[in-house]
């Protein structure tokens, strides 16, 4: 099978069944017959483009069904999705679209000036289109042409979807995701996690990651579920909306730790809606670590444990507290169904329970590499005394003698986790080296209540260059190269 399949299951049981509810906008419910035809009528126009299976077609599109048709159109046609992050400007968008090569990037009007920015520092190649053009060809009416009798259907082992994550040479690298791949993670999170039909997942998690696309939008359409999206996060809206009560309220939440930290703060002077939300289901989060005092906090408002997991860009889904379980702050639980996990020490045999090491997982969920970078998927795996690979997280871990469940320690790397979105240190002091009037930076994370973890940024002067920049002045020099998230919060000189 390939993941197109599985949705395809619930078009067939139940077409009329609410798939996507984009509220407040004109055309925003979808059901679950229309989103797959308008997928299969952009799968068609994209073929007439010229697009073949294979061909990367780079999606920098918010949280929007034009994102929605899209990515189910591009994995109907055999092709590989490859969602870039909203945020990057057009240098860090010219550096995927150099290594990936799409054939095709689509963009949003209001960002169309960072693609094209983008794609002239990165040179000829792609096709540029608008989500909005593209999307509306799929509506009914639309211009697009009927699906061809002989479309080519992917097969489980083809590459569904290439997912650039940040890299400790300072440039991001693309995580290869076959359909096999993201299946595992879906079919596991449909059993581990108890989905129904009947559930109303509210998303406001972005859908250019991992945890929006894959372990949320992707798993409630497989379970033929209803996707309430959200273009943003907004603490106050999200916390309406999952108060609500009656057919169609949410019955699901995911987030990571900084949104829980701001659901707390909204939910602390509405004590009525915060006993409302006993009624949903699941809250689940990720990404990042859940502190322990935000975990107690939302405990007490609302009766609810946030359910914590493990994953990563190249594994999709890992680890899971059981959702019929305990649930330990701090813990990310047990290995999810298909999924082994041990931990190693530095000569590279496993510790005890109980002993720190390094996280190692295996399973059909694990990525295929890095896209055209040999060394660096070789130094990611090693293989054991049986021949079998497992993946080298680079998280470090300890498990529990008593109940098997993992706890994180940190990284092995110098990574910086600010709200689930990492950012490697290297390439903020690459941007920060850039400018004429700065010698040397150096960048770390420093603790933050709500994102978890904050860039900043160390910084020596030239004093040969002219008049010293303030921080000021040297944060919008790099804020005009990097993403907001990325930006360092302090710079000390």
């Amino acid at each position: 099978m390939n993941l197109h399949d599985l949705w395809a299951i619930a078009a067939a049981r139940d077409a009329v069944r609410l798939a996507l509810d984009f509220r407040g906008e004109p055309g925003g419910r979808w059901t679950y017959g229309e989103l797959f035809a308008a997928a299969e009528r952009v799968a068609e126009e994209l073929r007439r483009r010229g697009l073949e299976p294979g061909d990367r077609v780079a999606l920098q599109v918010g949280n929007r069904p034009e994102m929605v048709v899209l990515f189910l159109a591009v994995l109907r046609l055999g092709a590989v999705a490859l969602p870039v992050n909203t945020g990057y400007r057009a240098r860090e968008l010219a550096h995927v679209a150099r290594d990936a090569e799409p054939r095709l990037v689509v963009g949003e009007a209001e960002r169309r000036d960072v693609v094209e920015e983008a794609l002239a520092e990165a040179g000829d190649g792609p096709q540029v289109a608008l989500a909005e053009e593209l999307a509306a060809l799929g509506r009914p009416g639309g211009d697009a042409a009927a699906p061809g009798p002989s479309a080519p259907r992917p097969g489980g082992s083809d590459l569904a979807m290439l997912l650039y994550t940040s890299g400790t040479t300072g440039h991001s690298k693309g995580a290869m995701l076959t359909h096999h791949n993201l299946l595992a993670t879906v079919t596991a999170l449909l059993a581990a996690w108890g989905w129904r039909r009947e559930d109303v997942l509210l998303l406001a998690l972005p859908l250019f990651h991992m945890h929006g696309l894959i372990v949320g939008l992707a798993t409630a359409l497989a379970a033929g579920a209803t996707v309430r999206l959200h273009p943003r996060f907004d603490a106050g809206r999200v916390v309406a909306e999952l108060a609500e009560d009656g057919p169609g309220a949410p019955t699901v939440f995911f987030g990571v730790p900084t949104m829980y930290v701001r659901l707390v703060d909204a939910l602390a002077g509405r004590p009525a809606d915060a006993r409302r939300l006993a009624r949903l289901r699941l809250f689940a989060s990720g990404s990042a670590p859940l502190a322990a005092e935000t975990f107690a906090a939302f405990r007490a408002l609302t009766g609810h444990e946030p359910l914590e997991r493990y994953g990563m860009t190249e594994t999709g889904m890992n680890l899971s507290n059981l959702y019929a379980g305990p649930r330990r702050p701090g813990s990310v639980g047990v290995p999810l169904p298909g999924v082994s996990a041990r931990i190693v020490g530095r000569d590279g045999r496993e510790v005890p329970d109980g002993e720190d090491g390094e996280l190692l997982v295996a399973g059909s969920n694990v990525f295929a590499g890095y896209w055209r970078d040999p060394e660096k998927t070789a130094a990611s795996f090693v293989a054991d005394e049986a021949g079998r690979r497992w993946f080298r997280t680079g998280d470090l871990a300890r498990r529990d003698p008593a109940s098997g469940a993992f706890t994180l320690l940190g990284r092995r790397h110098e990574l910086i986790l600010v709200g689930g979105y990492n950012v490697y240190p290297r390439e903020v002091e690459e941007v920060l080296a850039g400018h004429p009037a700065v010698r040397e930076a150096a960048v770390a994370g420093v603790a933050d209540r709500d994102r978890g973890e904050l860039p900043a940024a160390w910084v020596v002067l030239d004093p040969a260059a002219g008049p010293p920049p303030d921080a000021d002045a040297l944060r919008a020099w790099a804020a005009e190269r990097l993403a907001a998230f990325k930006l360092p919060r302090s710079i000390r000189f």
